[in-house]
């Protein structure tokens, strides 16, 4: 079975390029992720403000595209992003209570 996951694409106020995840990205649902960023090109902001659950399947398909992407998070998913290592590779916002001054 499945786990949903709702994917959005569309585009910043400055008309680049935006993808909107919502729900849980896991093992089940992974290539639909690697899909829609594997479909965008150049650079691309991932919102992932409404995602609830990440895995290592799912973190595996953000680090492949990690020279290209720029994450917005929620500090649910601060620990994750952190220990993995992915916020050291990419630019991620959200993370802190400060704002974007104290984001990575």
């Amino acid at each position: 079975m499945t786990t949903p996951l709702t994917l959005i694409p569309g585009h910043q106020p400055d008309g680049s390029p935006l993808l909107t995840v919502v729900g849980e990205i896991d093992m089940t649902n992974t290539g639909a992720l690697a899909e829609a960023l594997d479909g965008t090109e150049g650079s691309l902001v991932v919102d992932l403000t409404a995602v609830e659950y990440l895995d290592s399947a799912g973190l595996s398909v953000l680090f492949a595209h990690a020279d290209r992407i720029e994450l917005v998070a929620t500090p649910l998913l601060g620990p994750i992003l952190t220990v993995s290592g992915l916020a050291e590779l990419t630019t991620v916002h959200g993370l802190t209570a400060e704002g974007p001054a104290g984001d990575r």
